[in-house]
């Protein structure tokens, strides 16, 4: 049955954890239109949009379209790949989308970048924009499954990666041909893309060589001969009829794939077919077959045979949902929690289909992501270290930074994206740089994560970007003025220092309930009165110039007095709060 859901309302701090976590951030203003929803009402605005597709990537330089190919012959495919990452930052800014649409296009966008961590990509090894581009739209068909066709599916998304150019060329795929099989491509696909190896930190000793638990060395034999055949195609005109996406190309011709290895396929007692009790074998269809020849269809029925014999198996389904919630919840999931939350989301996930929407659904309104909102005991909020691209993307869309719309100016969107990812790679991210096809060491090295986005260098970065952004007098390209800010979002508190803390509190930081200056009364708070106090010198009195800061403050910004000070301190303020080990967290 599904994960038990909280029915109550929001209020503020669930609903700020909700737009956190489901999408790339919001706005106070967002934040505050939730907080008077359901858990069950909030999903199905966040999910169940009518979205539109994002604008096509143009040259900036030429303003064409540059998906069919180089509009710029002074160009190297290196700056088109370089153009698909910034297009791809701004999906996850909703620039130029409608602004009632914008979060639900933000949890598509975070949905995305959740396959793309799973379904790993390195450009390096890929070296291909078309490539880039096209894996990237086929994640985002793939991403909201609820409503589509039965076929747009995890599982079948598994089925269109495997024959996926980027893919081919990551792990070798456009290399494994009958005869000369390469197992790169089938070793992953079970250890890091379906069944894996079990729960992490609880796995038994490997019974000998060549047993990976869940596993043998023979089922990634049988599975690359299963995958055999299939070439890049750096024409990009082969489409799957189903997707209308380019995929890999057959070798030899469709009605004769004279690379695919056209024998049976033996796989280990590790699969056992339900319908015969032995363990599974793999053969071609002979109605598809060419005579006895192998085509394109029939290696692609094999392949089909290949994962939905994967997905018959409880632990793939596992697997994929201890990714899911290491994702959107928690990182530690001790052996009570997978046998509870995360099997109770793997029946989810079997029920409906394999789809993931249904399950990520499920799992943001369930009890257990709110649990104990309300007390210091809390266990989930502000329990994930925020990637370089949540803190910046997140910190930008919560001051509404205008981004350029890439169909209106594109240099400038190009522009601001581009900043984005040097920052981010300050930080630690280089994106579509993994250090491996395992992918960001955040989402799947045990045991330690996302606290991998911390480093003393690292964090030194962080702090940097938001010191360069929030105050004037600092270089960088990414600037808010605070003072506007606060006059806009917060002018009702903003007369009173404390009051203003306690709001920014409650909008910047993971956790704020029941704030207090008093340390004999926060027993219950979830940020101490010492904290909140060092918050209030450090803006008022960095350097104390008021024998009473809190009137001065109040006297300058009611009346408009010393707006130089006024700025100074706001900025203060801003570096503060959002310098911190608190804001790193989401």
């Amino acid at each position: 049955m599904p994960l038990p859901e909280y029915s109550g309302t929001l209020g503020f701090n669930r609903a700020a954890h909700l737009l956190r976590r489901a999408s790339f951030g919001a706005t106070k203003q967002q934040i505050e239109s939730f907080a008077a929803l359901t858990p069950q009402q909030a999903t199905t605005l966040l999910f169940n949009q009518v979205l539109p597709d994002p604008p096509l990537p143009v040259d900036p330089d030429t303003n064409q379209v540059w998906t069919m190919g180089i509009t710029d012959p002074e160009k190297m495919d290196s700056d088109y790949q370089e153009y698909f990452k910034r297009w791809f930052v701004g999906q996850m800014l909703s620039a130029g989308v409608d602004p009632n649409l914008s979060l639900a296009y933000s949890v598509r966008e975070k949905l995305v970048l959740f396959l793309h961590t799973h379904f790993t990509a390195i450009q390096e090894k890929i070296n291909s924009s078309r490539a880039l581009y096209f894996q990237n739209q086929l994640y985002r068909m793939f991403a909201l499954d609820e409503d589509a066709l039965s076929e747009v599916n995890f599982r079948e998304l598994t089925k269109k990666v495997s024959v996926d150019n980027a893919m081919l060329r990551l792990l070798d795929g456009n290399q494994n041909v009958k005869g000369s099989p390469n197992e790169n491509y089938a070793r992953e696909l079970f250890e890091l893309y379906s069944i894996g190896r079990g729960l992490e930190g609880s796995l038994p000793p490997t019974p000998g060589p060549g047993d990976y638990v869940l596993f043998k060395e023979q089922d990634v034999q049988s599975a690359a001969r299963v995958l055999s055949g299939f070439n890049f195609d750096d024409t990009f005109s082969n489409n799957d009829p189903d997707t209308g996406i380019p995929r890999g190309s057959i070798r030899g011709t469709t009605l004769n794939a004279s690379s695919h290895d056209n024998d049976p396929k033996n796989f280990s007692d590790s699969f056992i077919d339900i319908n015969t009790g032995l363990p599974y074998v793999i053969q071609p269809d002979p109605t598809l077959l060419n005579g006895t020849n192998p085509t394109l269809e029939s290696a692609l029925d094999e392949i089909s045979q290949l994962i939905d014999m994967i997905y018959e198996q409880e632990e793939t389904l596992r697997h994929i949902c201890r990714k899911i919630y290491r994702f959107y919840v928690y990182h530690e999931i001790p052996e009570a929690l997978h046998n509870t939350i995360i099997a109770e989301m793997a029946n989810t996930f079997r029920l409906n289909g394999f789809k993931i929407q249904p399950v990520v659904e499920n799992l943001l309104r369930s009890q257990h992501f709110y649990e104990a909102a309300a007390g210091v005991d809390d266990d989930q909020f502000g329990s994930i270290i925020k990637s370089p691209l949540d803190l910046i993307v997140g910190t930008l869309r919560f001051f509404n930074y205008p981004v350029p719309d890439i169909t209106v100016n594109p240099a400038g969107f190009y522009e601001v994206a581009g900043e984005i990812l040097n920052l981010a790679d300050n930080q630690g991210m280089s994106f579509y740089q993994p250090f491996d096809v395992a992918g960001y060491d955040a989402y799947h090295q045990f045991p330690v994560y996302q606290r991998s986005w911390i480093t003393v260098n690292y964090l030194t970065r962080r702090y940097e970007f938001i010191r360069r952004m929030v105050s004037e007098m600092e270089e960088g390209m990414l600037k808010v003025d605070v003072v506007n800010f606060v006059q806009t979002n917060f002018a009702a508190v903003a007369p009173s220092a404390r009051n203003l803390i306690i709001e920014l509190a409650r909008n910047l930081l993971p956790v704020s309930n029941n704030l207090t200056f008093d340390p004999d009364a926060d027993d219950t708070a979830t940020i101490t009165a010492e904290r909140l106090n060092y918050f209030l010198v450090a803006f008022l009195e960095n350097p104390k110039i008021d024998d009473d800061p809190e009137g001065a403050w109040n006297i300058r910004w009611t009346n408009g007095f010393d707006p130089e000070t006024v700025r100074r301190q706001l900025e203060n303020l801003f570096n503060a709060m959002m310098q911190t080990p608190e804001y790193q967290l989401h």
